[in-house]
């Protein structure tokens, strides 16, 4: 497993060097925690220190003018050990010049042993105002510093909290830097879900060692604004991170092909589109499968739709598409080492797209059921279920993931109100097992798992954000770039983790304007840059 990225957070450099960067829950970071220091070798107070001081660090390399300059700040200090950390950067921050104001819901409540300590060396030095104290001079301030609950809140802030967040975004508004040391208060760390009604909206996100999945997931990137790892002296505990944990997807090698080798070394992806006029999707689909390296692709579509994508592609072959009955056949004559359905495929009972589906999947290769080829299921989803094999990928959007995993996709739209709330992750997940398939379960949080369990992340987000993606046809593209993977011989997980790293570098490599005719032609340079060293851009 990677050692823990320290410093202003990356995700392309977090993932450069083709190791799943693991993503840990609030458990999980409180066990690694707990095992440092039952060891000996660190103290409580020690990491607090070294936490406080991390966070100190992060706002001057954010803000240099603040490392030139004292401010003015404002902590907010919780009852546990994140208000400890508050009570550390106040002191710090103090000693730097700055003038610091510390508050609290109530100072003289009990705390844990290392951030009383904390709070005892902060009295020594000055006051401590509580929530009902602060006028709205209190708020106009430099800098605002979220120490409240960190990664343990687990219930909606309410009582003397409850206001914060609206009070928080208001300074903002006016000028006002946010820092969140661990997670903006009414974040769920677990999830990036928002915990209650509102949680706070910062500009930096200070965490230690490693992200949290919150970070990553949902609302996370919108609450977290930046985000900044620390080391804080765990990085020797690595080993006692989880196998299980959910990794974020690495930069990928090169799926270059094998020299010396002809086109059916490189297997024939077989695509099924739709009838006259709604040919698009599938042609979409088709180019990618070729573009990543498929040997050959042939697009089966009705005999009325041939002639419209015949003065379309070149490279791409055509078949008239059969019946249900004959669909193996047509898989044997064209050598098919993977098949694609969906993009376009038609929808209704009428359409044979259900037959489709199911006689494609009797075939036993390796396929991606993208779009129609899900939705066609919307009232039979077991029936589905029942013919996926373990080289099926389903790669659904938040729709489509609601029409076969109904209950699933419920608790992700259930109201938050305690944590760890219902992740992503946990629903892609439970999907996997359910469906027995690769669930690639698309948004700029893609989550890609497997039925062993196994889960990966593909973070669009931070500086490897690819907001262009959000156009018609994007989809159809990743189900080819995917099925074309497939043809390859490629595993599901792998061939959906790589191909959605593909699309978004693509993406993030044309920009605005994009449409996604744009992304299949796109690709070659993406893999000519996967040849090249990693830049950790």
């Amino acid at each position: 497993m990677p050692e823990p990225q320290t410093g202003p957070w990356s995700v392309m450099a977090a993932t450069a060097n083709g190791e799943g960067v693991p993503l840990l829950t609030a458990r999980t970071m409180a066990d690694v925690e707990a095992q440092a220091m039952a060891s000996g070798a660190v103290s409580g107070g020690w990491l607090m220190a070294r936490a406080g001081e991390a966070v100190v660090a992060a706002i001057g390399d954010r803000w240099p003018a603040f490392a030139r300059a004292p401010a003015r700040a404002l902590i907010l200090c919780g009852p546990g050990n994140n208000g400890g950390d508050g009570f550390v950067i106040a002191s710090r921050l103090q000693e730097r010049g700055w003038t610091v104001t510390c508050v609290q819901a109530d100072p003289s409540a009990e705390m844990p042993p290392d951030a009383a300590a904390a709070r005892e060396d902060w009295q020594n030095r000055s006051d401590i105002k509580s929530f009902s104290d602060l006028e709205g001079t209190h708020w106009t301030v430099d800098l605002i510093v979220d120490a409240l609950f960190g990664t343990g809140l687990t219930r909606a802030l309410g009582g003397p909290f409850a206001e914060l967040p609206a009070k928080i975004a208001d300074a903002r508004s006016a000028g006002t830097r946010v820092v969140a040391v661990d997670a903006p208060s009414g974040l769920c760390l677990d999830s990036g879900r928002v915990i209650g009604a509102q949680a706070v909206v910062a500009d930096l996100t200070v965490q230690f060692a490693w992200a949290k999945a919150g970070a990553i997931l949902g609302h996370g990137p919108d609450h977290c604004g930046w985000l900044d790892l620390r080391s804080i002296g765990l990085e020797r505990w690595t080993h006692a991170l989880p196998d299980d944990l959910a990794k974020l997807v690495a930069r990928p090698d090169s799926p270059d092909k094998r020299a010396g080798a002809h086109k059916y070394g490189h297997g024939a992806l077989l695509v099924l589109g739709g009838p006259p006029g709604a040919g698009g999707a599938a042609r979409l689909a088709a180019r990618a499968g070729l573009r990543i390296g498929a040997g050959l692709v042939t697009l089966a579509v009705p005999k009325a739709a041939l002639p419209e994508n015949a003065a379309r592609l070149d490279a791409v072959m055509l078949a008239a598409m059969p019946d249900a009955a004959g669909l193996a056949g047509l898989a044997e004559t064209r050598k098919a080492t993977a098949l694609c359905l969906g993009p376009g495929l038609g929808l209704g009972l009428g359409s044979g797209s259900r037959a489709r589906v199911l006689a494609a999947l009797e075939t036993g290769l390796p396929s991606v059921l993208d779009a129609d080829a899900l939705t066609v299921f919307a009232d039979a989803p077991d029936q589905l279920f029942e013919a996926v094999h373990e080289k099926t990928v389903l790669t659904p959007h938040g729709g489509e993931f609601k029409r076969l995993f109904p209950d699933l996709a419920a608790q992700l739209a259930d109201p938050v109100t305690t944590g760890p709330a219902f992740s992503r992750i946990d629903a892609a997940r439970a999907a996997a097992e359910r469906a027995g398939a690769t669930i690639l379960l698309k948004g700029p949080d893609t989550v890609i798992a497997a039925p062993d369990g196994s889960v990966a992340v593909h973070a669009a987000c931070y500086d490897a954000a690819a907001p262009w993606l959000a156009t018609a046809g994007a989809g159809d593209v990743l189900a080819g770039l995917i099925a074309g993977l497939l043809a390859r011989g490629w595993d599901g997980p792998r061939a959906a983790a790589t191909a959605a790293w593909i699309h978004a570098d693509a993406a993030r490599r044309l920009g605005p304007g994009l449409i996604a005719e744009d992304l299949p032609d796109m690709v070659p340079a993406v893999l000519r840059g996967l040849n090249d060293t990693p830049s950790g851009r």
